[in-house]
């Protein structure tokens, strides 16, 4: 079992109706990448044979961006789901990427953009392990108005997932609760999703139903519950957009703190994904790092520092500043209040102060002059 091929399926197919925007759900960004590209990468951390995404809305803007930006060794397929029948056969529709009938398939939503690579692991090992036809990532919330909940046998084992909106009230009082992360044995999950109707308050095609049409087969379904129900939150507004920036936000300055970066203050300092810092590098408040920023050893930035795709050399000192596209060389002093663009490369020990404006005589005769 352990030796199974591995293929993933992202289901990113929605049009995000919620979200109030032309742009395809999953290419609104979190700390400046599309949050279809954080699934993809979490999803990469499980060295799978193939990862298939299901598009629909607007799937060519969704394929250009993960094409362009594809991780290394990543063999990325797309697959079209013309009518959004609901997530059953999104997940049908899918399969037809995954070739292999021994394939284990990992089932990911495409609006997670939190998942650890690490949490997943332990899912795949978990269903390999067990040997079960389906394991469940599930997660405990004090509040789980909106998910599906988890029916569980008297033995333990999970019989079935029931959306909210067709629950009893004593189900809807179940407190762990479906995420949308599964792992199938690929042929176990084709025939199950054959045998899939939609009675549902929806008309939609649910792939929680193949849970019940495993469990009822006598087939094991396990479960694991991960540990910060944060990790497996969905985006499905600019709300929940805004939670899943600030919880990521705090990921990656954690990870730079880490790495002997100084943080002033963490909860106002903003650093996107492709920012790269070095070890003795100050933040203070209300610095903003967006794109391929790099900051060398010694440099001190802020306050109120907004650097877009720049080069910081050593010991440089920042303060007060904005910069796009520009390089920055080593123990220069930029600012206070100075702006500079891909034309500007400031020299190693260069001092840059904002130019003050000609002082001029006002005209002959005016109000100013008398």
């Amino acid at each position: 079992m352990a030796d199974s091929p591995l293929s993933v399926i992202i289901l990113a197919a929605g049009e995000g109706s919620r979200m109030r925007s032309s742009r395809p759900k999953p290419l609104h960004h979190l700390c400046g990448r599309p949050m279809i590209e954080h699934v993809v990468n979490a999803a990469a951390g499980t060295s799978p044979d193939r990862v298939v995404v299901v598009v629909g809305h607007r799937g060519d803007w969704v394929s250009k961006a993960l094409i362009d930006r594809s991780p290394s060794g990543v063999e990325l397929t797309f697959v079209e789901q013309p009518e959004q029948l609901g997530t059953g056969d999104a997940a049908a529709v899918g399969l037809t990427g995954v070739a292999d009938p021994e394939a284990d398939v990992l089932v990911l939503p495409g609006d997670a953009p939190l998942l650890r690579p690490e949490t997943l692991r332990d899912l795949v090992a978990t269903h390999r392990s067990s040997g079960a036809a389906a394991t469940l990532l599930t997660a405990v919330v004090d509040d789980p108005t909106g998910y599906g909940r988890i029916l569980r046998r008297k033995d333990g084992g999970v019989a079935s997932i029931v959306e909210e909106r067709d629950a009893s009230a004593e189900e809807r009082a179940v407190t762990e609760v479906n995420t949308s992360v599964y792992c199938f044995k690929r042929s176990l999950l084709a025939p199950a999703l054959r045998r899939l109707h939609p009675t549902n308050a929806q008309g939609e095609y649910y792939l929680t139903d193949v849970i019940s049409v495993l469990a009822s087969a006598g087939h094991l379904v396990a479960a694991i519950t991960v540990v910060d129900p944060t990790e497996v939150a969905g985006v499905n507004d600019r709300s929940q957009l805004a939670d899943a920036e600030r919880h990521m936000r705090r990921r990656i300055n954690a990870v730079w703190m880490g790495r002997g970066v100084t943080m002033w203050s963490p909860e106002h300092t903003y650093i996107d994904c492709d920012v790269q810092l070095d070890p003795d590098v100050v933040l203070m408040p209300g610095v903003i790092l967006q794109g391929a920023t790099t900051v060398a050893s010694g440099a001190e930035l802020g306050p109120d520092v907004v650097l877009r795709d720049c080069v910081v050399g050593r010991g440089a000192v920042i303060t007060s500043s904005t910069a796009e596209f520009a390089t920055i060389g080593e123990h220069a002093n930029v600012g206070p209040y100075v702006h500079l663009t891909g034309d500007d490369e400031v020299p190693a020990h260069g001092r840059v102060r904002p130019q003050r404006p000609a002082i001029t005589s006002p005209p002959e005769g005016s109000r100013s002059a008398r």
